[in-house]
């Protein structure tokens, strides 16, 4: 399993935890995850900002995660369900 965390924003908090997880098999939920989570990591580390699961986490050629890219993918995400909340209006 693969994960990287990033902050994503909050008006009234300011930030976040978001997680995005490459599944090694489909039985893996966001429950579990964040049930696990809460199990090891103090409350304002929680993944108050969800779980999204993804195919594979960016990383450069040195093998760092590039988490501006799961930002970009965040604020997509984003823009694309305002698009569609507009629409429906």
């Amino acid at each position: 399993m693969d994960a990287a965390v990033i902050g994503i924003p909050h008006d009234e908090i300011g930030e976040l935890p978001r997680a995005y997880i490459v599944r090694k098999s489909n039985d893996l939920t966001e429950d579990e995850v964040k049930e696990f989570v809460r199990s090891k990591l103090a409350h304002f580390k929680q993944l108050k900002g969800g779980v999204q699961f993804v195919d594979s986490i960016p990383k450069a050629p040195s093998g760092k995660i590039l988490r501006r890219v799961l930002r970009q993918q965040y604020a997509e995400e984003l823009l694309l369900a305002k698009e569609l909340d507009d629409k429906h209006l």
